[in-house]
Order: structure tokens, then sequence, then C-alpha cells
């Protein structure tokens, strides 16, 4: 019997907009792949790095950081920090030669649970096309 590839991908949520707007697209009933594991943060600035390499390393296919739209930040400035840290992550990530697009950064707010939707539902297609993630064997072999 094939066994089809269901991702397990880690979701840093921002708690006012992104959480929100993953529990909208809950309560509304909206069909999702369950691929998502959510960790609710304060502010998506508060996800470090270490936060998201440690996710992959240990056995996550996939890590998607979501918050507030640029300029909504419930802390002011946030999610300008959450920007510039991704950017700089993929630039590690991308000198080391691993994959990059196996994190994403979406802006999500409390009232767009269709947005919410469509964003996982493609990263979770996405990552589904890319197969497991390559650091889990290499590292846990």
């Amino acid at each position: 019997m094939e066994q089809t590839f269901n991702p397990r991908i880690i979701g840093f949520l921002c708690n006012w907009c992104s959480y929100a707007g993953a529990d909208l697209a809950g309560v509304s009933r909206l069909q999702m792949p369950p691929s998502i594991i959510p960790i609710r943060v304060m502010c998506s600035s508060r996800v470090d790095p270490l936060f998201i390499l440690t996710a992959l390393l240990r056995g996550s296919d996939a890590v998607l950081v979501a918050g507030c739209h640029p300029g909504d930040c419930h802390y002011q400035y946030g999610n300008y920090h959450t920007r510039r840290r991704i950017v700089l992550f993929n630039k590690i990530f991308e000198t080391l030669g691993l994959e990059t697009d196996r994190v994403r950064l979406a802006w999500v707010s409390a009232s767009e649970g269709g947005r919410y939707r469509d964003v996982v539902t493609q990263f979770t297609e996405h990552i589904k096309e890319k197969g497991p993630n390559p650091l889990k064997k290499e590292i846990f072999l």
C-alpha cells in the first residue's frame, strides 16, 4: 500500500492577528490541510531564528512564520524586525546550501480567515512537492 507524504509544518503565529485569523478559519469551518502545528507567540518578532532552525532539525518539514501586516503590528515595529530576520536567515541558509523555501513568512490579519486557509493550503502543497525535509535524514540517522 502506497503512503502519501503529509508534511509536518510548525507555524509560529502572532497572537493578535495570525492566530486570530487561524481561529476565524477554524470557526468558519474553512477546509484546509491539517499540516500546521500552531505555536502562539505574542509577536512574530519574538520568533528567534534558532526556533526555526531547531524545528527543522527536530523533524519538521517546514516552518511558517505569520504576523500582522506591516504597519499594523500591535508592538509598532515588530513585523519589520521579523521581515529582516527572515531575510538574513534565508541568506545564511543559501550560504550553507540548504533549502530556503522550507521557511515562509506570511502576513495574515485577524479578519482574514480565508487568507490564512490559502497560505496554509499553498504552503502545504509546495512542501508536498518538495518531499520530506532532508535535514531530518542527515542529522538523525
